[in-house]
């Protein structure tokens, strides 16, 4: 459902060669996973006999015994609905191969031997096992490798297997073969696996978990795929080693989830991957078919299809969701994210001045828009050594502005140091109002759009004057709803923010006042940050108060940049989006209320991109921009029919 998949990684409290009671607590592992609903279970390397055997594996009476479990773990999966994979020595032509041993309801589809046997410091996996490189076979019989118990029938061997169970396409390699420079899984996910599943035996020394952790996460970066991790647990043997029982999954470069214990045992690690992700990410990034195309030719990959459906029934709710996807949920890495986003709105506005060697003119409401675009334009000049008197604030007093945001905008440019004027516009608009034939009175739209395109003329004709340009305030979530003026707000010479969401805007400068950045202005940053979001162009209440806010024209912005960012970054459909904002706003917002502005969302985002097709330049600094010179390109035309009809469907 929606694209997910179940994987759950178990990590038994084995016994080093006690096969039959590992046996029984792989199969307890697998019940386990199995009530949570797990559509693939990853256990650890020789999970069946312990990877720690050494020379033990050269004993006939530890294979015929492992063997022996293996059947029992076979015969034992015949009513459970996961794919598992377990790790068992297996007998082929006279050689031991490490292998992973793919089971489904009963029987076994496929065996995936090790390639790359670790023969250096503390590993002598050479001693005992044959690499898939000597394989001759590419099948086998049951009866070959001495489970006869289990019914006679031939099985796919070899590290090429691609295990096609419906949902997915599922890869498979073990351990050192992640730390090649060129591992299987590559060219398993090259030729179409979305699922990477790993069957290790780590053992653990200081750093190596956050090494591997990063290995991990890398490879499902460079192959766009879901990566699950199983180690062995501290139950292996501690002659010389420990051994952690590592599990993680990671997904197009993101770690989903992880063991917290750094030595771990007898657990399982149960998580949801967003197979849509991988899916989007494949499609669009077409270097990875190039590659598939480039590579293929050097590694054969066989499929291997399963007769009855894997998975599909996961609703994601094991899946990890922020409700703010452009926001880190840690605040270190959002502190490090909004310095970053910073200093790039910088770098790209220094380039500017470094051209132009022009001042610089921001119109100042007071609001978190223009607050962050001054910030970026002191900061330029600051860094490029000129005076902060040639940054120009301008605040543009008109019927809506109240005294909080008007107060603010003249503390702010002081306590920056920049020059700051004012520059009324209520005369201007009325005048306007006159020569248009319109009251003063009817706040409509034309009342609205008047101010807007007023001060923005203001902005433009003042920047000429004094040989300047303007730098645009506006923000990602505003050009997505068209929230802005045509021709009005809408344009600039250079838009700082053009590819920064509202939600992220605050956290940015709650980051600059967290790094005491312009320490001089603290305090009225802080009142900028509790102030409502308003464009200000209708009269205040009765109190002087702000009367205008934008949440309650447009929608809650925490909704649209959730829905904006599942759109624009992985191509969602509407009711996979819907989904997963009920998921991540339950307790806030209704089904009713999400529905809503979900739809006034896809009309706005469809209806406006007109505005997009000619906005200013502005630097790119995440992963979604609606540049029409860079990320999307969409007709003004196009019809939202098929997604409002979807939605209405909810």
């Amino acid at each position: 459902m929606y694209d997910f998949l179940r994987v759950s990684c178990a990590v038994p409290e084995l016994e080093v060669a006690g096969v039959a009671l590992n046996a029984d607590r792989i199969i307890s592992l697998i019940e386990k996973a199995n009530a949570d609903g797990a559509e693939v279970v990853v256990f650890p390397e020789l999970a069946v006999t312990g990877y720690t055997c050494q020379d033990l594996f050269f004993q006939r009476t530890l294979i015929s015994e492992s063997n022996k479990a293996l059947e029992k773990i076979v015969r034992h999966t015949s009513c459970i609905k996961s794919c598992i994979f377990v790790g068992a020595p297996i007998s082929v032509c006279g050689q031991l191969y490490n292998c992973a041993v793919a089971v489904l309801r009963g029987k076994i589809i496929g065996i995936v031997p090790k390639t790359f046997l670790p023969d250096y410091n503390e590993y002598y996996e050479k001693r005992w096992f044959s690499s898939s490189e000597e394989l001759d076979a590419d099948t086998v019989t049951t009866r070959d490798i001495g489970l006869g118990d289990v019914g006679d029938y031939e099985i796919a061997i070899g590290r090429d297997l691609i295990f096609d169970i419906g949902t997915c396409r599922v890869g498979c390699e073990i351990c050192e073969d992640l730390w090649t420079p060129l591992p299987p899984s590559t060219f398993l996910a090259l030729s179409g696996a979305e699922l990477i599943v790993n069957l290790s035996a780590s053992n653990e020394t200081i750093s190596k978990r956050e090494y591997r952790r990063s290995l991990v996460k890398q490879q499902s970066a460079r192959c766009l795929c879901a990566y699950a991790y199983t180690s062995a647990g501290s139950g292996e043997s501690t002659s010389d080693l420990v051994f952690s029982g590592h599990s993680l999954v990671c997904e197009n470069g993101s770690l989903v989830c992880e063991n917290k214990k750094l030595i771990d045992n007898d657990y399982i690690l149960t998580c949801d991957v967003d197979l849509g992700k991988v899916f989007a990410d494949r499609k669009k990034m077409k270097t990875f078919k190039d590659s598939a195309h480039l590579y293929g030719k050097y590694q054969r990959t066989r499929t291997v299809y399963v007769s009855e459906t894997v998975g599909g029934s996961s609703d994601g709710a094991f899946y990890p969701l922020n409700k703010y996807p452009f926001v880190p949920s840690d605040k270190n890495d959002r502190l490090k994210r909004c310095m970053d986003i910073f200093e790039m709105q910088v770098a790209g506005l220094k380039k500017r001045l470094d051209v132009t060697k022009s001042k610089l003119v921001v119109g100042v409401s007071g609001g978190l828009d223009s607050t962050l675009a001054l910030l970026v334009a002191a900061q330029a000049m600051k860094e490029t050594g000129r005076d902060l008197a040639d940054v120009v604030g301008i605040t543009m007093p008109c019927f809506g502005t109240s005294e909080r945001t008007h107060n603010n905008s003249f503390e702010l440019m002081s306590a920056l140091g920049i020059t700051s004027k004012e520059i009324p516009i209520k005369d201007a608009c009325i005048q306007h109002f006159n020569d248009i034939g319109h009251d003063g009175k009817t706040l409509d739209l034309t009342y609205e759009n008047c101010q807007a395109r007023e001060r923005t003329q203001v902005l433009m004709d003042y920047a000429c004057k004094i040989g300047g340009f303007v730098v645009g305030t506006g923000d990602l979530s505003e050009l997505a709803l068209g929230f802005c003026t045509y021709n009005g707000d809408h344009m600039s010479m250079y838009g700082v923010n053009a590819s920064i969401p509202k939600t992220l805007i605050r956290w940015l400068i709650d980051s600059l006042i967290e790094y005491n950045v312009f320490d001089k202005a603290t305090d009225v940053l802080r009142d900028i940050l509790d102030t409502p979001i308003s464009p200000e162009l209708l009269p205040p209440d009765e109190k002087g108060k702000i009367a205008q806010q934008t949440e309650d024209i447009v929608g809650p912005y925490a909704l649209h940049d959730f829905f904006l960012y599942y759109l624009m970054r992985y191509g969602y459909e509407p009711e996979k989006i819907y989904h997963l904002a009920l998921r991540a706003f339950d307790g806030e917002y209704d089904a009713e209320t999400v529905q809503k502005w979900l739809k006034i969302f896809y009309r706005r985002f469809f209806t406006q991109q007109f505005k997009r097709n000619c906005m200013p330049d502005g630097v790119k600094v995440g992963s979604i921009c609606l540049s029409p010179r860079g990320d999307f390109r969409m007709p003004s035309d196009a019809n939202a029919r098929a997604w409002l009809d979807r939605v209405n469907k909810l």
